[in-house]
């Protein structure tokens, strides 16, 4: 866990030291953060000090603090409903705002962004199509991820409702997933998606269920796999590298701020929960995109990864033979998860929320004493979330938000990351064979990415490919739970470094 927090700060410093970044036209106020004047390392380092729980508990925050980050978040969130259309909600928040002392230029802005919105947003041409266009292509978009879900078995669970969902919204006149307007109330997406996804909850409770379900056993019998786990997450990293370069390349064109990036990299850890959580958070506007983009890549695994293997890997290679994993006692199965937690409080208390989730519905699972909980866990309640967590997601593809350059730009560089963090696991798994005696199968290092148990099923299908008697299913789990913790660690990072 140590490298994994490592790996994810000296990555981010550094990245931030190499990119600087230029607020968009969109207000920004009250940015604390770099993304109106740049990140350096000197920044990004002391930012991510000033958020550890070891200063946190020496240094609690001011009251100063607490209603300049209270107001900071308030400013933000408003921007954020108006670009998601939820423009009166938005108007709650710039009103909060200034009651709560915000600087006159900063609502003055936010009320011209309102004022916008609602003058373009009646006439629904924000989209590359017209409106009723827009709407039925959505519907066909829609009705393609049902049938991928139904024909090709494509992460089914989550594909057939986020399609249906997307059915449902773009139904004209219907305004299933609208707000709420004066006299008449939301529609029940628009609930869904409230109390489900911007609070953070269905996120949250499905990486309970994901606990529940999780055996930390191959990454106790092998810790070097967790450090694959970590090299998996460059991809994180870089497509958000690409996301900013790509703002400067095509001239506004596509248009991603500092917390764009952020949401669209996270793409590359391959966890859907993961990425719905940080979007939310920090770009609700493109939350669809995201949404989608990630699952569809989790779904695409078993067509997208072995290429790649065979790219980067000689057959002698991908025929590696690994030495069966040892046994794990079950105390040592109760006090990861405490440590992990320890660990996460201690030096990044903002990756906790899934971390901790995480970790309590493993504890439910390896502790034998709440089996009903587990269960519940495991199987009713994460199969009611994923259900309404799937329409919430849905209701975010409509046609106007969806049907633009950004969007294009999204599914693009999360392909790109998910293909880096594949490539990286690999490679590093490579190198560790220069420096290591007991032989590490590459095709290990691809499972790194968050999709599990797909990346690492991948993993021992192509290896059995090269060597009829390689089994290494239980080798690639060691890299695929440690790419969840990783990616959630990864979350944590950059909710740290340019969240509220």
């Amino acid at each position: 866990m140590r490298t994994f927090i490592t790996l994810g700060l000296i990555v981010t410093a550094l990245f931030g030291g190499l990119v600087s970044v230029h607020a968009d036209d969109a207000p920004a106020p009250a940015e604390p953060t770099a993304t109106a004047q740049g990140v350096s390392i000197a920044a990004g380092f002391a930012k991510l000090w000033h958020e550890t729980g070891i200063y946190r508990f020496i240094h609690p925050k001011t009251l100063e603090e607490k209603e300049a980050e209270r107001l900071a978040a308030t400013l933000k969130t408003a921007e954020a409903e108006i670009n998601a259309g939820h423009a009166e909600a938005g108007l709650k928040l710039i009103d909060m705002a200034e009651n709560l002392g915000a600087p006159a230029p900063s609502v003055e802005a936010l009320r011209a962004q309102y004022r916008d919105e609602m003058a373009h947003g009646a006439d629904s041409q924000g989209g590359l199509l017209p409106e009723g266009a827009a709407q039925l292509v959505m519907i066909l978009v829609g009705l393609g991820l049902v049938y991928l879900a139904i024909a090709k078995k494509f992460e089914p669970l989550l594909l057939l409702p986020i399609g249906f969902g997307a059915i449902l919204t773009n139904i004209p006149v219907a305004g299933i997933a609208n707000g709420p307007i004066p006299g008449q109330p939301g529609g029940f997406l628009y609930y869904f998606y409230t109390v489900g996804v911007e609070t953070g909850v269905f996120p949250l409770l499905i990486f309970m269920g994901v606990g529940a379900m999780t055996d930390f056993g191959p990454l106790l019998a092998n810790p070097r796999t967790a450090i694959l786990g970590a090299a998996a997450q460059f991809g994180i990293f870089l497509a958000l590298l690409g996301a900013l370069a790509l703002t400067q390349w095509t001239d506004g064109l596509v248009n991603f701020s500092m917390r764009d990036a952020a949401s669209i990299g996270i793409i590359g850890g391959a966890d859907g929960p993961t990425a719905i959580f940080l979007a939310s958070r920090l770009s609700p506007n493109l939350l669809g995109a995201i949404a989608v983009a990630a699952y569809s890549y989790m779904a695409l695994v078993p067509i997208i990864q072995p290429p790649i293997m065979r790219l980067l890997t000689t057959r002698e290679e991908r025929a590696i033979e690994m030495k069966q994993l040892r046994h794990v006692t079950k105390t040592e199965k109760i006090v990861f998860p405490f440590m992990v937690l320890l660990i996460c409080i201690l030096l990044l208390p903002s990756a906790a929320p899934l971390i901790g989730m995480l970790m309590l519905g493993n504890l439910m699972k390896e502790s034998a004493v709440v089996d009903r909980l587990s269960d519940t866990a495991q199987n009713s309640l994460i199969n009611i979330v994923t259900i309404l967590l799937g329409l919430a997601v849905g209701s975010k593809l409509a046609a106007d938000k969806f049907l633009n350059a950004n969007t294009l730009g999204i599914l693009a560089l999360g392909l790109i990351a998910f293909c880096i963090g594949t490539a990286c696991g690999i490679l590093l798994a490579k190198l560790m064979n220069r420096f290591s005696k007991d032989q590490i199968n590459p095709l290990i290092g691809s499972a790194g990415v968050s999709a599990v148990p797909m990346a690492a099923r991948v993993s021992n299908k192509v290896g059995l490919e090269a060597n009829p008697q390689n089994f290494l299913l239980m080798h690639a789990m060691g890299p695929n739970v440690a790419g969840v913790i990783g990616s959630a660690v990864a979350a944590g990072v950059l909710l740290a470094l340019v969240g509220y």
